[in-house]
């Protein structure tokens, strides 16, 4: 269940002296690495990755392996604590941190083994490593995961709730990729879930994993590495309301044509230069034979002018990755930066796109309302959906996550104009919101979208149906059943 916790002080949600002094002789005992508030590394430990955030938890620990992950739980348990895992990256909304004061943090970055096993193609992972770490140690072994493209996202969450990239259409989800787990119970326990060992737990950690456990290792199935790659980026640098309009009907219809799954893609807006206008660009990938690339991508390019400018880079897999992701693969040589920002998503159902006036609407609102905002934002239109999508070709009861009918993945996202707090709630708030409002109030009443976990939104109106759709009464019960107390408890959980 998701249990609200209301705001109290800093002072009366910290450990009280005798407790804190209680669980750091805990930790020492059991070779448990941990941070506490008087310590002189917490407020950099503590540090959200969107500053919008400042989050003080009890503690944060840092084990290196599943038992210490146990001790850990069981002790925040004995202090009638939350728990909450660290997955190595970050939180929209610092679900990593509790999304709230006073909960025990399990940061999980000191557990980054990665075993690439030649024999099946599996990978043992680790859910302390990041997605430009993995990319790197699975290619130096000739294999691949469907993942997104940011290198330092942590594995846990990503594969938790979704896991989408531009291979997703190929290869699906990064959860669907998942074969087994080692997860850590509230009480304490440590288990294996697959299809055939603890397979309701199995089916939960596939799309609402923080709720019910730690996931300490994840077995995948992996791909072979594409032998080749070509990332594309095309631009207009202003567009009318009209003919961005159509751009996007216009990718609604070629969706639905027979695409290659080899084909991955999202459309970027921003702001135009002039009210009534808006920044456009077309942005992907393509794995197949290079010699098929223009032929797959040209009939959409028909049906736009011609852009302002395009930029075609061919290459290796591992290349599209760094590419694509735009910062270092390796996290190790550089820490990243963060972000003071709201975010929010929308998932168009296949069945019942985005209707011609849902369509103008939304685009009139960022052509006019966009240009006028003191937020620098953009919003990404990604292609989950379609022919041949391996991600809606899974059968949606087969795990938890609750949408396997998507067309687009929308992701709406406002930062600070300088991407330091303060973030202008009054107005960027809104601003995101009516952009949302903008679509739905120009679609049916009982239109079925939903919300993505990947991209948590603390504000979200009806969360679990937007975010867990029709699996939301099975997810309660297990909760109750594998988490009575609500151990691992935070904002949109379970």
């Amino acid at each position: 269940m998701f249990v609200s916790v209301p705001f109290l002080s800093l002072a009366s949600l910290l450990l009280g002296a005798s407790a804190q002094s209680s669980l750091q002789q805990n930790f020492t005992a059991l070779g448990v690495s941990a941070v506490f508030p008087t310590d002189a590394t917490y407020s950099s430990v503590s540090q959200a990755y969107n500053k919008r955030f400042t989050i003080d938890p009890a503690a944060v620990a840092f084990p290196t392996n599943a038992q210490q992950v146990s001790e850990i739980i069981q002790a925040g348990v004995a202090q009638n604590m939350a728990v909450v895992a660290r997955s190595g990256g970050h939180s929209y909304i610092a679900n990593g941190l509790g999304g709230t004061n006073g909960s025990l943090i399990v940061d999980l970055s000191k557990m980054k083994a990665i075993s690439v096993r030649s024999s099946n193609n599996t990978a043992l992972i680790e859910t302390g490593n990041r997605l430009g770490d993995i990319a790197l140690a699975l290619n130096a072994a000739g294999r691949a995961l469907p993942h997104g493209t940011c290198s330092y996202v942590g594995i846990g969450g990503h594969s938790g709730y979704g896991g989408f990239g531009f291979t997703s259409r190929a290869w699906g989800l990064t959860l669907d990729t998942i074969k087994s787990a080692t997860v850590v119970l509230a009480n304490g326990t440590i288990v294996t879930a697959s299809s055939t060992v603890n397979t309701d737990l199995f089916w939960a950690i596939r799309g609402a994993s923080p709720s019910f456990g730690i996931v300490t290792s994840i077995e995948v199935q992996t791909f072979p590495a594409p032998a080749s790659a070509i990332v594309f980026q095309y631009g207009w640098d202003s567009l009318t309301i009209t003919a961005a309009s159509h751009a996007i009907a216009s990718f609604q219809e070629f969706a639905q044509t027979s695409i290659a799954p080899e084909f991955g893609a999202e459309l970027v807006f921003s702001a135009g230069p002039s009210s009534g206008h808006v920044a456009f660009g077309l942005t992907g990938a393509w794995y197949g034979a290079p010699a098929n690339f223009n032929a797959t991508v040209a009939p959409y390019l028909k049906t736009l002018p011609a852009p302002s400018w395009q930029t075609i880079t061919p290459g290796s897999y591992i290349n599209s990755v760094s590419v694509l992701a735009g910062q270092p693969l390796n996290t190790s040589t550089a820490a990243e930066n963060g972000d003071t920002f709201y975010e929010k998503s929308l998932m168009t159902p296949e069945g019942s796109p985005m209707s011609a006036a849902a369509i103008q609407a939304f685009v009139t609102y960022m052509a006019v309302q966009g240009f006028s905002s003191s937020t620098a934002w953009f919003v990404e239109v990604e292609l989950f959906g379609g022919s041949n999508s391996a991600i809606n070709a899974v059968p949606l009861d087969s795990t938890a996550f609750a949408k396997r009918d998507t067309l687009f993945t929308m992701q709406l996202y406002a930062s600070s104009s300088n991407s330091e707090p303060p973030y202008p709630s009054a107005v960027g708030f809104t601003f995101l919101d009516g952009m949302v409002a903008s679509i739905l109030t120009n679609s049916p009443a009982d239109w079925s979208y939903g919300a993505y976990l990947n991209y948590a939104d603390d504000r979200l109106v009806n969360a679990s149906t937007r975010y867990y759709g029709s699996h939301y009464p099975r997810l309660q019960a297990l909760k109750a059943a594998l988490d009575p107390r609500d151990t691992f408890r935070f904002p949109i959980g379970v």
